[in-house]
């Protein structure tokens, strides 16, 4: 432990997990070297074989998946996670489509010109890799080839960590897919590296290398991901981390009664999500009809509602809940203001979004909300990479401070360095 580590925030892990860090580190850093040289022909041709592997050669990677899930369900594992943890077809679909839209998503400039000097020099603005990336994620089977991909695009190597659950089909992805499609791409199979051993040891053990390792992406939900951004940040290890989600719906009085079912409806298409419905707040002065309208919808959903008194804070995330996933709390607010103050009070700031036909009050509502994503008549579902930005994600990042927010794709994972050249002669 450093010496900056408090005794609440050091980290616990065994000598083996360390060193299996390490070394997953060191190779890592020596792959990125020969990531960073690479030209964008070799890391796209990479990833399309990886989209070509997963499409036609799925079979290694859902029988994995078989076993994990057979695993969870013989562990007790509730609905809500096991749809997590499970691949099928259109999943596999999903992520090929993810890879082929990433290859297709023009690249940014790695250098542009900022500012002539006054005596002719030029400054520019270089974006560099970090080097070797971490990530920690929970049981879900898509988010290796999400991590790797984005981190292979910003010319770094990936050390991945997920928990027990997913440890089988995470395996197969990176050996079945990502390693045959660097070399298929002449690229070093050390940039993608998986910790094998999948005790906790190693979660904790990934966030305490700075000099390998200096960037984290913490994802999953709950006091365990706060718990290990704050080890990082003990250790000097930079965490981009979402350690909490859960979405806000507020009928507005001039809320269409159809937009109304439209975005229940769409809200809550999965419950284990972290951008789902998780409180819905009705205007005092919403039409008795509409808001009657909104608890059939709920209550025709399967959904119960937490109404007051409240046995839980107000922002409790029931996805996280896995003997309530099916709830959605419920509160009274009085206008657009009021609503997005409660929003930023009470939840984590992932998203939230108006239901109105009156365009000044949306507007009143998207100045005054905080959070990641401020929206009008668009489900919060919609704060995801791919289906914002059209590319996979490492995560939504919630923080109120500098740096990437929401979620993070491939130019969030570089750094700025400042080019100056002399006037030319």
């Amino acid at each position: 432990m450093t010496a900056e580590a408090s005794a609440d925030e050091s980290a616990a892990f065994t000598d083996a997990e360390r060193e299996e860090v390490r070394a997953a580190g060191e190779r890592a850093a020596a792959a990125a070297r020969e990531i960073r040289r690479a030209p964008d022909e070799a890391v796209d041709a990479a990833l399309r074989a990886a989209a070509h592997l997963l499409s036609r050669q799925s079979g290694p990677v859902l029988a994995a998946n078989a076993t994990d899930l057979q695993a969870a369900e013989r562990a007790g594992i509730s609905a809500g996670l096991l749809d997590r943890l499970r691949l099928d077809s259109g999943r596999i679909d999903a992520m090929v489509a993810q890879l082929q839209a990433l290859v297709a998503t023009p690249k940014p400039p790695v250098e542009r010109l900022i500012r002539e000097l006054p005596d002719g020099g030029q400054v520019y603005e270089r974006r560099v890799p970090v080097g070797v990336v971490g990530a920690i994620f929970e049981a879900r089977p898509n988010v290796p080839i999400d991590l790797a991909s984005q981190v292979l695009t910003a010319r770094s190597a990936a050390v991945l960590r997920t928990g027990s659950a997913a440890l089988v089909t995470s395996a197969a992805l990176v050996d079945s897919v990502l390693a045959p499609a660097l070399a298929e791409a002449d690229l070093p199979t050390d940039a993608v590296q998986l910790l094998r051993s999948g005790g906790h040891g190693t979660a904790e053990a990934l966030l305490t290398q700075p000099g390998l390792i200096p960037l984290v992406v913490v994802r999953g939900s709950g006091p365990v991901t706060a718990h290990l951004s704050r080890v990082g940040a003990a250790h000097g290890v930079q965490v981009l981390s979402h350690a909490d989600g859960g979405g806000v719906l507020y009928l507005h009085p001039a809320a269409d009664p159809a937009a109304v079912d439209r975005l229940i409806g769409e809200s809550l298409d999965r419950l284990g999500v972290c951008n789902r419905l998780n409180l819905l707040l009705l205007d005092a002065d919403l039409p008795t009809a509409v808001a009657d309208r909104a608890r059939a919808t709920l209550a025709a959903l399967g959904v119960t509602l937490s109404e007051p008194p409240y046995a839980h804070p107000l922002g409790y995330e029931w996805a996280l809940d896995a003997d309530a996933e099916a709830t959605v709390t419920v509160a009274t607010v009085t206008g657009p203001a009021d609503a997005a103050a409660l929003a930023d009070r009470e939840t984590s700031g992932l998203a939230a979004t108006i239901c109105t036909e009156d365009p000044v009050a949306a507007e009143e509502f998207l100045a005054a909300y905080t959070g990641t994503g401020a929206l009008w008549n668009v489900s919060t579902r919609i704060i995801d990479g791919y289906k914002l930005l059209g590319l996979p994600e490492t995560g939504i990042n919630v923080d109120h401070g500098l740096g990437p927010r929401g979620p993070v794709t491939f130019p969030d994972l570089g750094m700025r360095q400042f080019v100056v050249r002399p006037a030319r002669r």
